[in-house]
């Protein structure tokens, strides 16, 4: 859930939402849930979603069927039930999909009539505050895609009992840790309602929460941690990370937030940053390595983290974020049609199978692709990621709308009285240019803010095929124009190869958004009897251990682009992927396993190599057996300045 503009009672975004106290420290509001719908190969993935596992969750996983404590039964009362109807609403609302809507429909009844007398509600058997924080984003993005008038009431009674309640039953445990997504719907509740009791309950919330940038800034854990602790577990941690966006809505002090915000990420990357730009979870923190790994509910409620951030802070380094992980993470995190999922990804995974490897807390399963790897967390929670990077690709502000992120998309809203509707054309992250098309009879002049990404050195605008210069403020550039003939908006965000450093002189390579890796090829090997709609291991084909070269050249090196297939994130060959960086390279003939896994990169610059070669780099995303950091033959600096050795 995030706080969105109240809209009519058919539940799409008007615009025309009465502002409240909160308004005006909050600039930048998210359209109602199902006004952004998917196109192109964006709603081909969320329909490989819809018609593998979230559509076929409850008919195949017993903790979301038919017995669910959430659904008055003896099964599972716990967190899986909301972690379900977390992705699966948003879902269905956002493809507009009558199946998936008659399947959340009995989960939300039972929810708004299991309420007591005094507020409280969910499962008799389970008291926890934690899953009913999640039960309330549901009921949340539910009432803003309905117009359900039931739920403001739920709450109001719900956060009455919380604010009667807490100071003699406190949040503990997972709840202490996430109760920031806890303050986030007393905030929707709010907006709509203006009730000064509600702030009472905003402190109250706040003062039981771990307050996580003071911990994250200052103390985090130098190393892979040995022992459980809720401020080393990786999902605590991205959760914990929107604390200080939720505090910003209260204490106004945006700057403040912002340097601790960032202050965590920074020591997050210092001693637990991965070749692909996020921190390690396995389950717990795990260092740097790029055989750490990291876990499935992790991204996505990481995800969630960077859409709030957008949404409060308002920097286009939100975005960013966003998008590093909807076209990275997200999708290496399931097979390519959506079936099965891993419980850890890899950044080097040269190999999927069940064996040991070092992860901080798993067991020996956690990468393989399947209905329930290791712990069944994940597979009630993954279904959040795809559909809620839909509803979050665009926010309201004041004077018009801005863009998160960036994909084929259509909304439907409007500004003042006045309808809109927008198109995204675009194979954005696979391609560079991005097509804009704004329909409406509105002729009073209103803002559309573009994010310009921070690698986007070379990006530029037309409006109507008439050039616009780049000027941007916090990343963003505002074009206010009478949008009824102003003609479509291009943008043009050339892609060049970036090396990033990592330990032992390694490096990683980014394209854009993409993080670009090598594949050796897969051979996915199914298991038999496996339950839901099956489990898979992942053998190389070819052989993994490359090394790159001539890192100075490396926004030179050649780019070829492909059409985007069925499955979007599928890669069934490597020479004909949507995208391929042509970087140079070697066999590193050194570089061996240890155990079912590669080793960590052998120093740099390494001495021991193949002949040179052309290694076809594709996205992250697309490649479920890759390397992500490599390391490097030659000097990371041009030849000619290397001092000669003096042989003291």
């Amino acid at each position: 859930m995030t706080i969105t503009d109240t809209g009519k009672d058919t539940g799409k975004d008007t615009g025309t939402a009465t502002p409240t106290t909160t308004d005006a420290g909050r600039p930048h509001r998210p359209l109602a849930l199902g006004s952004i719908t998917p196109r192109g190969w964006l709603l081909d993935q969320l329909r490989l979603q819809a018609d593998n596992i979230t559509g076929q969750l409850e008919a195949i996983w017993p903790d979301v069927g038919p017995d669910s404590g959430w659904r008055g039964g003896p099964g599972e009362n716990w967190e899986r039930g909301p972690y379900y109807l977390d992705g699966l609403v948003p879902l269905a609302h956002v493809l507009q999909d009558s199946r998936l809507l008659a399947l959340a429909g009995p989960w939300i009844e039972w929810i708004l009539g299991s309420q007591r007398e005094d507020g409280f509600f969910g499962p008799a058997g389970n008291d926890d505050w934690w899953p009913r924080m999640v039960a309330l984003k549901v009921l949340t993005q539910h009432a803003d895609a309905t117009g359900d008038d039931r739920v403001a009431p739920f709450l109001q009674r719900y956060f009455r009992h919380q604010l009667g309640a807490l100071p003699g039953r406190p949040l503990t445990s997972w709840g202490r840790a996430r109760g920031a997504d806890n303050a986030l719907s007393v905030w929707w509740l709010h907006e709509r309602t203006g009730d000064a009791w509600l702030l009472d309950l905003v402190d109250l919330l706040a003062e039981q929460t771990t307050r996580w940038d003071d911990y994250l800034a200052d103390e985090l854990i130098t190393g892979p941690a040995r022992v459980f602790s809720h401020r080393t577990h990786g999902p605590n941690v991205a959760m914990g990370l929107k604390t200080g966006a939720v505090d910003a809505l209260r204490d106004r002090d945006l700057g403040g937030h912002v340097a601790r915000t960032e202050a965590s990420f920074a020591a997050l990357d210092r001693w637990h940053g991965q070749a692909s730009g996020w921190f390690s979870g396995d389950e717990w923190l795990g260092g740097r390595e790029a055989t750490a790994g990291i876990e499935t509910c992790q991204v996505v409620e990481m995800m969630f983290t960077a859409a709030v951030h957008a949404q409060v802070y308002g920097r286009a380094v939100d975005g960013d974020r966003l998008e590093s992980l909807a076209y990275n993470l997200l999708p290496a995190s399931s097979d390519a049609e959506m079936r099965g999922h891993q419980y850890h990804q890899q950044a080097n995974q040269v190999e999927v199978s069940v064996a040991r490897r070092e992860w901080s807390f798993s067991s020996d399963d956690a990468g393989i692709f399947g209905l329930e790897p290791h712990f069944g967390c994940c597979t009630a929670n993954l279904h959040q990621g795809w559909p809620k990077f839909v509803s979050h690709l665009w926010l309201r502000d004041d004077d018009g709308l801005r863009v998160v992120a960036y994909a084929p998309s259509a909304v439907a809203t409007s500004v003042g009285d006045d309808a809109l509707s927008i198109v995204v054309d675009t194979e954005y992250p696979f391609d560079e240019t991005v097509t804009i098309r704004v329909t409406t009879d509105r002729t009073v002049p209103f803002a559309l803010r573009l994010r310009i990404p921070t690698w986007a050195t070379e990006a530029t605008l037309s409006v109507g095929g008439e050039p616009v210069a780049i000027v941007a403020e916090d990343g963003y550039v505002t074009l206010t124009r009478d949008w009824s003939s102003a003609g479509d908006v291009v943008l043009v965000l050339p892609m060049r190869a970036r090396v990033v450093r990592r330990e032992r002189q390694a490096a990683a390579v980014r394209l854009g958004p993409l993080t670009m890796v090598y594949s050796p090829g897969e051979r996915w090997v199914s298991h038999d009897g496996a339950p839901g709609i099956g489990e898979w291991e992942v053998h190389p084909r070819g052989s993994w251990n490359w090394a790159l070269s001539d890192l100075r050249d490396a926004a030179e090196w050649r780019v070829t682009r492909g059409p985007v297939p069925d499955a979007p994130w599928s890669l069934r060959d490597r020479k004909r992927a949507a995208v391929v960086l042509h970087a140079p390279g070697a066999r590193a003939t050194e570089w061996r396993t240890a155990g079912a896994q590669a080793d960590v990169p052998p120093p740099s610059p390494v001495l021991d190599h193949g002949p040179d070669d052309d290694l076809r780099l594709v996205p992250y995303g697309s490649a479920r057996l890759r390397v992500t950091e490599f390391p490097v033959i030659g000097n990371w600096r041009d030849v000619d300045d290397v001092d000669e050795p003096t042989g003291h």
